[in-house]
């Protein structure tokens, strides 16, 4: 008798994958394309991509799965896709794009002159956010192209996100999931809807009610594969495909973080702590908490936008040694540096990293800055202070989610690149004082999409039975209390200040 199969398309910064994964959690087979480069920049701080680049990657992918499956091609019983967040595109009424799409790292922003209503503009400076605000509307992709190529707005018959594209692709339907619904765009994540004309919030991005996307449910039937895009794939015609959400929400889902005294850490691009909840819990005040893959839910979720990239910069500016052992060994360079790592002390000799290396809602003046220097210190201690800042972060992030949920988190969940690194988890727990649990796959993003395909299609009865089955820890880091105190006090007595003392330094920076 056969098993029943999902496939799932991942399609992340630096990769898109395939994957067939069954009602145990197991990928059966996996295809992947690596990005070289992710994106172009045609000016400086942009970051640009073809759509028909994913659409071309995952038709790959999905060829070179199918040619190795065999007969398991014939149980595929649906098909999903999860994507990267807040990757813009405008399309026409034949859902052909305009443009290049607009990636989220791109840092491109519009010259500031529109100004926003009296009145919106007074509410936000009595509650303190004018600042935080003016950086939200500069650098959203959508008032960029209003403002400067004004004949593509015209055209633009619908103004959507990567995950709507693909959606379309396969589909032929200009539909996406609430849960997808991540970025700057008109949203209200609380209701799940567009914004109304009246709502506060609705003049920061005022694109057009007919240009927005027709919204639904995690869980609900996108439609089947057309014939195109069957031709493309290699997927049966009429292939139920089920939506399910973003690239972070779906990871959260697949490491089973489906309760708030669980939290899930992601060590990707971006680094990202989410929690899981029934009730809307704002991050941080006036910061939405997106709306969970898991449906009727949200996960409240603090961001260090330059996350894990500061390894890929590490690397690039100081790790050549390692970079070329690594090509001669045929390993990964991270493998080298993370087994360095044991070299350094808890601290970093007094060295201390801060990781907000781009501006945010809560610090729209931020800057990144490393301090300590001393004549002991090495590039290896500048590479552990990188580990050791990013989780000083996310410990102050949980530390607000707990604050603000009014729940003690009891234990982590790691994925992300960072997570394979046993010393990386490892440091984790202790800085956090709390068990780490690793699942039994690194692809917990496409774990998650496809459970909600499962539970979709009935062979599940719910999403616990189906987390039962399909999720299991692999690995469990406890952590050294004795390392955590030296941790606990580094980040009351040093890291908490850095922020607020350097703050006025950052106010004369222009860039």
């Amino acid at each position: 008798m056969s098993i029943p199969l999902v496939l799932t398309f991942d399609i992340g910064t630096q990769s898109a994958r395939a994957i067939l994964v069954n009602p145990s959690g197991d990928i059966v087979l996996k295809a992947q394309k690596k990005f070289n480069p992710p994106y172009f920049s045609k000016n400086p701080n942009w970051a640009e991509q073809k759509p028909d680049f994913y659409w071309d990657a995952i038709s790959e992918v999905s060829l070179a799965l199918k040619s190795r499956a065999g007969e398991l091609w014939n149980d595929i019983i649906a098909v999903t896709s999860t994507t990267i967040r807040d990757s813009s595109i405008c399309v026409d009424k034949n859902g052909e794009p305009l443009r290049n799409m607009i990636l989220w790292l791109d840092k491109r922003e519009t010259s500031g002159k529109r100004p926003l209503p009296k009145s919106r503009e007074a509410a936000f400076r009595a509650v303190g956010v004018r600042e935080a605000i003016e950086i939200q509307r500069k650098v959203a992709a959508c008032n960029w192209i209003m403002e400067y190529e004004p004949d593509i707005w015209a055209r633009t018959h619908k103004f959507i996100f990567l995950s709507g594209y693909i959606t379309f692709k396969l589909s032929g339907r200009l539909v996406d999931s609430t849960a997808n619904m991540i970025g700057h765009i008109p949203f209200d994540c609380k209701s799940k809807k567009w914004q109304e004309p009246s709502d506060l919030a609705r003049c920061l991005f005022d694109i057009e009610p007919e240009k927005l996307i027709d919204l639904i449910e995690p869980g609900d039937l996108i439609g089947g594969i057309t014939k195109e895009a069957s031709e493309r794939t290699g997927i049966a015609v009429g292939m139920p495909i089920i939506a399910t959400g973003s690239d972070k929400g779906c990871e959260t889902l697949g490491l089973s973080v489906t309760t708030p005294n669980k939290a899930a850490i992601s060590f990707g691009t971006t680094a990202t702590v989410q929690i899981t909840t029934s009730d809307y819990v704002e991050p941080l005040r006036f910061m939405p908490a997106y709306p969970a893959v898991l449906r009727d839910h949200y996960n409240p979720e603090i961001q260090i936008y330059r996350g894990y990239w500061l390894i890929s910069w590490f690397k690039q500016e100081f790790a050549h040694k390692e970079v070329e052992q690594a090509a001669q060994l045929g390993v990964a360079p991270e493998e080298l540096l993370n087994a360095r790592l044991r070299e350094i002390p808890a601290g970093c000799d007094g060295l201390m990293l801060q990781p907000y290396f781009t501006p945010g809602v809560a610090m729209p003046k931020a800057k990144g800055s490393v301090i300590g220097f001393s004549d002991v210190h090495t590039r290896i201690h500048i590479y552990r202070s990188i580990i050791e800042g990013l989780n000083f972060a996310l410990m102050d992030g949980l530390y607000n989610l707990e604050k603000r949920s009014k729940t003690k988190i009891e234990c982590l969940y790691l994925a992300g690149g960072g997570s394979q690194s046993d010393e990386i988890c490892q440091i984790t727990a202790n800085m956090f004082g709390l068990p780490v649990y690793r699942i039994q796959t690194y692809e917990a993003c496409g774990l998650g999409s496809s459970i909600v395909a499962f539970v979709s299609k009935g062979v599940f009865k719910d999403y616990d039975e189906a987390l039962e089955s399909m999720v299991h820890i692999k690995d469990v880091f406890s952590p050294d209390m004795e390392e955590h105190k030296i941790y606990k006090d580094l980040y009351s007595d040093i890291f908490k200040k850095v922020f607020k003392k350097l703050e006025p330094l950052y106010k004369k920076y222009k860039k």
